[in-house]
């Protein structure tokens, strides 16, 4: 797609989406408990999609395609108007999936996303069909609850991640100027699931103003719950550095990669000291079978206790 067109086209969409439904009547209280079975269940159909795909939901291939159908999909069926996004990558075309939930400070938008994509190695359960599935079910959840946020709500899930953020790059780069001043905040969902967990934070301090702000409410929520967390400085290696780049503030929890967990960590959270946080990291080991569970249920709930209590929030830049 040329630039000029795909300008014109997101201001359109931009507008449309705002503006296509009434808000809805009734607000949820407080945030919801995410029912793990059901980000399981999203899961599941990821992992049915690269077995039936090469083994892999990668950009470029048809498993990726099919794992774009079932977001929209599901999407649709709860009510929103989700917008497939094209763009091209080493010669092939890759989306963006982009929705909307009516209402609220349309100048003041928090987004909520992670990847789709795996890559080409892996059926990529936990990397990120572990965030893809939270986020998922996150924006379901919003409109089971038909909720009216002070702020407005966007979900996205990025395509070619795994290629440098070339998703998420492509729709901030493209994005109007003043489409893209009104996204606040963003929070990243990526791997949430490793098996030998860690219960990592981004570093608000590292990051654009207000992203301090999302830091302590990701922290809230563990704090709740009894789980210490680790401040963790990500630097460019996820698409929340797409958001940065325009000094829009950033937040979201990690599990841990290809690292390895310390003793002390190990202490902390239990788990395996000297292993990797995910032994099958980018491998064809990374199926529904390596997903820990409880860390996957805790993250869940943790990005929606922040959704919940951000979007009823002014946004402040206050750390």
């Amino acid at each position: 797609m040329r630039t000029s067109t795909a300008l014109t086209v997101l201001t359109a969409l931009c507008t449309a989406i705002l503006l296509a439904s009434p808000a809805p009547a009734v607000a949820a209280a407080e945030p919801p408990d995410i029912p793990v079975a059901a980000v399981q269940a999203h899961l599941a159909q990821f992992q049915r999609i690269a077995d039936t795909n090469g083994g892999n939901r990668a950009h470029g291939r048809p498993g990726y395609r099919a794992s774009v159908d079932y977001v929209k999909s599901r999407l649709e069926a709860a009510g929103y108007r989700p917008v497939v996004q094209p763009f091209t990558y080493n010669g092939a075309t890759g989306w963006n999936v982009i929705a909307d939930w009516p209402g609220g400070d349309a100048d003041n938008v928090l987004l909520v996303g992670g990847h789709l994509d795996s890559v080409t190695t892996a059926p990529g359960a936990n990397d990120n069909g572990s965030g893809s599935a939270a986020v998922l079910e996150i924006a379901l959840t919003v409109a089971k609850q038909n909720l009216t946020p002070r702020r407005h709500l966007r979900f996205a899930w990025w395509g070619a991640e795994e290629l440098w953020l070339i998703g998420s790059d492509y729709y901030t780069r493209n994005l109007p100027s003043a489409e893209r001043a009104k996204i606040k905040s963003y929070l990243n969902v990526d791997m949430i699931g490793s098996p030998n967990p860690a219960y990592f934070v981004l570093d608000g301090a590292r990051y654009p103003a207000g992203s301090v702000a999302l830091q302590r409410v990701l922290q809230e929520h563990f704090a709740k719950i009894g789980v210490p967390t680790e401040n963790i400085d990500m630097g460019g290696r996820g698409d929340h550095a797409s958001f940065t780049r325009y000094g829009i503030a950033v937040g979201g929890p990690f599990t841990g990669a290809e690292g390895r967990k310390t003793a002390a960590q190990a202490r902390k959270w239990g788990g395996t000291a000297g292993e990797a946080f995910d032994r099958c990291y980018h491998r064809a080991c990374d199926t529904t079978q390596n997903i820990h569970v409880t860390a996957l249920d805790r993250n869940a709930d943790a990005v929606a206790h922040a959704v919940w209590t951000l979007a009823g929030q002014a946004f402040a830049l206050a750390s």
